[in-house]
């Protein structure tokens, strides 16, 4: 882990009042390598090439406490296992219902796809939205390929 890294994980941790260790800085840097939405698998198959002690299970402990405290976010649990994201900025995301990869687009992107707009009113029953989170179901351009060459 680069210091810098290292100074924002510490930080991060003090924030939300955990133990800086040295598992849960390998599980940070190695999640912050990692490209699009992992799972609790995929991050322990490369956290264990590190600490080669490490568990399941422990990987799992610390990923949860990482989006109990907010260092990570979850995707939508709709996608059959957890996927965790390190991406804080305001994004939805693209959902392939034949391979389940998942690829985020940007409030922006969604908008202009859409035409839609924000809504700036109270949501039914009172509803206070802390984030809004949308996923668009479909099939990525690998499986339309794969679907028209059969």
């Amino acid at each position: 882990m680069t210091n810098a890294s290292a100074i924002v994980f510490r930080d991060l941790c003090n924030q939300q009042g955990l133990a800086v260790t040295h598992q849960r800085q390998v599980i940070y840097e190695v999640m912050q390598s990692m490209p699009g939405h992992p799972s609790p698998e995929e991050v322990f198959v490369q956290v264990k090439e590190l600490v080669p002690a490490i568990s399941l299970a422990t990987v799992y402990k610390n990923i949860h406490i990482f989006l109990t405290s907010g260092i990570l976010r979850e995707v939508s649990p709709h996608h059959g296992s957890l996927r965790v994201e390190m991406n804080s900025h305001p994004h939805h995301h693209l959902v392939c219902t034949q391979c389940r990869s998942i690829q985020d687009i940007s409030e922006a992107e969604l908008l202009e796809f859409s035409g839609c707009r924000p809504a700036e009113s109270t949501l039914p029953g009172g509803f206070l939205a802390q984030r809004l989170s949308v996923d668009v179901l479909g099939l990525c351009s690998r499986c339309q390929q794969s679907a028209s060459s059969h």
